[in-house]
């Protein structure tokens, strides 16, 4: 497929995307780009402006106008993020980001199903294809816990993987290209410590309420049920802000209005999916430079 074709694939993939949206009750906003502060995170480098910070993703200013009384909001926008670069990544590149008032990651795991069917039938396409196998797109998807893919995928149990600090070494090499060959999976719970900016189970305080989408050994979305205690989620940011120090690198302000707005944040759950990925699954594309109009190269 040539490069126009495959533009108006994308265009047409991202009119859907919308429509979805649309139709779900969902406001489209549009926030700013270019940002005082983010969310400290360790294993992404933004990109400086001129004193102020390129996003890295737009959750900041979307959860504030969620806890401003917005009950369904959406957005798709650029976000930058220094030295990513490869078949599945750009520094600059388009991210979807949704979030629902009343809802937790259970919600938002049957809304990606949804999704993935609204889209499917858009483009005609109930399967797709990831290098040389093919994907079935129906639901219900597999729903399987970060525990049970490394009993089944790796060669030793979570929690000695927690415990020697080889979590992401293992689970890129044994898990991550396993996952979501025969149908989509949704891979849930992950370690407490792993948690981020996501909500801990209520019956289980080991494990956060975040979940990974994963499509022929693709990683497509990250999401989760929001923290909502200021206190805990100040106390996560400085730990990462201290993690970040450690490899040698400054980080920036703590996002005060942030940690002000949670407050007011209501029970919700949000959710970020790459959106140039999305394209490259329902074109069939091996490389994410395919699927956009210009990369950093080209430039």
């Amino acid at each position: 497929m040539g490069k126009s074709s495959l533009l108006w694939r994308r265009a047409a993939v991202i009119q859907a995307v919308r429509r979805f949206f649309q139709e779900h009750a969902y406001l489209e906003v549009d926030t700013p780009v270019r940002l005082p502060c983010l969310i400290p995170e360790a294993c992404i480098e933004p990109e400086e402006a001129s004193g102020w910070y390129l996003q890295t993703s737009p959750e900041i200013c979307m959860k504030r106008l969620l806890s401003a009384g917005i009950p369904r909001l959406f957005q798709i926008c650029k976000c930058f993020r220094r030295h990513e670069r490869g078949a599945r990544h750009l520094p600059e590149f388009t991210m979807l980001e949704w979030y629902r008032s009343e809802a937790d990651y259970t919600d938002l795991m049957t809304e990606c199903e949804a999704l993935f069917a609204f889209l499917a039938e858009a483009q005609d396409q109930r399967e797709v294809v990831v290098g040389e196998g093919r994907v079935g797109l129906a639901a219900p998807w597999e729903r399987l816990t970060v525990a049970e893919a490394f009993s089944r995928f790796a060669p030793i149990p979570l929690a000695e993987a927690m415990a020697q600090g080889l979590f992401d070494e293992i689970f890129i090499q044994h898990v991550e290209p396993r996952l979501g060959w025969e149908r989509p999976c949704l891979l849930h719970d992950y370690p407490a410590a792993m948690g981020a900016l996501a909500r801990l189970r209520a019956d289980n305080l080991e494990v956060a309420e975040r979940f990974e989408l994963y499509v022929g050994g693709l990683e497509l979305a990250n999401g989760f049920s929001e923290l909502t205690d200021a206190d805990e989620q100040r106390a996560r940011l400085l730990a990462d802000q201290a993690t970040i120090r450690t490899q040698g690198r400054e980080p920036g302000p703590m996002p005060e209005r942030f940690l002000t707005d949670l407050a007011n944040l209501p029970r919700s759950a949000g959710i970020a999916l790459g959106l140039d990925r999305l394209v490259m699954l329902f074109t069939g594309a091996q490389s994410i430079d395919r699927v956009v109009a210009f990369t950093p190269d080209s430039l």
